[in-house]
């Protein structure tokens, strides 16, 4: 994934329809989106990457 990866999907025509994030310690941010098309869902997760710039993203079918 690019470090844009929830305008991604959204382009691709996900729509978010909710929203968490969760401190893990420190600086560590994990923000996740949930995403519906078509009556399909997804949990998208994403974070700043420990070393160097950029985001860690990991999406999960739910």
């Amino acid at each position: 994934m690019n470090d844009r990866p929830l305008s991604d999907l959204v382009r691709q025509g996900w729509a978010v329809v909710g929203y968490t994030v969760t401190d893990s310690g420190g600086d560590v941010w994990k923000h996740n989106f949930l995403l519906s098309r078509q009556g399909a869902h997804k949990v998208l997760t994403v974070r700043k990457k420990m070393m160097g710039e950029g985001v860690v993203a990991s999406e999960m079918e739910v």
